[in-house]
């Protein structure tokens, strides 16, 4: 007798064509993974890389978290609930995304990086090795951030590389630059195109190159505020 064969059960979540899901990998239950979406993957780091050479734990993407088509999320990493990752955004090995952020179209967040709750990155922003965003965080498009002051010379940078923290409810502008190890203060403000050498201190509103402080963040544009 031919017995009826029982369907497979259909995964919790949407799978589009031409995804790469390495080994151990956990998907959440929910999660839309678009096309030509790669999780998982192992870095390939050059023998002068500073980034640790330790096994990876499995990617895990938290419930209800997109990743758009052509997205890359390396081993290591872990990403919370209802996060976007934008088509074409790459998220490195051995970073923290938490709950509701957007990662932009293009964006790049490199190794050992941690993303507070509600942040946003815009299209095309690059968020160094070694970087702390807490939670409502606004970073615009074409941002870029760095954390090597000696750019690849001498054996003592690997002691200093450090990217910037910048803290709770601050907002970078569009192309800003921020320069290694500087910290945003909680709700500042760093205007378009500006250059951060220095620390900005909280609520402080900082334009031009080298960035300067000229007045301070509005009660009525405060989180609380909202």
């Amino acid at each position: 007798m031919t017995g009826r064969r029982t369907p497979a059960a259909s995964p919790p979540y949407e799978l589009g064509q031409n995804v790469v899901v390495y080994p151990g990998t956990v998907i959440g239950e929910g999660c839309t993974i678009a096309d030509n979406v790669v999780l998982g993957k192992q870095p390939s780091l050059s023998p002068r890389s500073t980034a640790k050479r330790e096994p990876l734990p499995p990617l895990e993407l938290g419930p209800g978290t997109i990743v758009s088509t052509g997205a890359i999320v390396f081993a290591g990493t872990r990403i919370g609930a209802r996060v976007i990752v934008g088509d074409q955004a790459c998220i490195r090995e051995r970073c923290v995304i938490e709950d509701d952020v957007v990662i932009g179209r293009g964006s790049l967040v490199e190794n050992d990086t941690t993303i507070g709750a509600l942040t946003k990155i815009q299209a095309h922003a690059y968020i160094t090795a070694y970087s702390t965003l807490e939670d409502n965080v606004f970073i615009a498009p074409c941002v870029a951030t760095t954390n090597d002051n000696f750019m690849g010379r001498t054996e003592r940078r690997r002691s200093l590389i450090k990217g910037p923290t910048i803290r709770r409810g601050a907002r970078i502008g569009g192309g800003a630059i921020l320069c290694p190890g500087v910290e945003i203060g909680e709700e500042a403000f760093v205007g378009a195109g500006a250059v951060v050498v220095h620390d900005v201190q909280p609520r402080a509103v900082v334009v031009g190159n080298p960035a300067r402080h000229i007045r301070d963040v509005p009660e009525d544009e405060l989180l609380e505020s909202q």
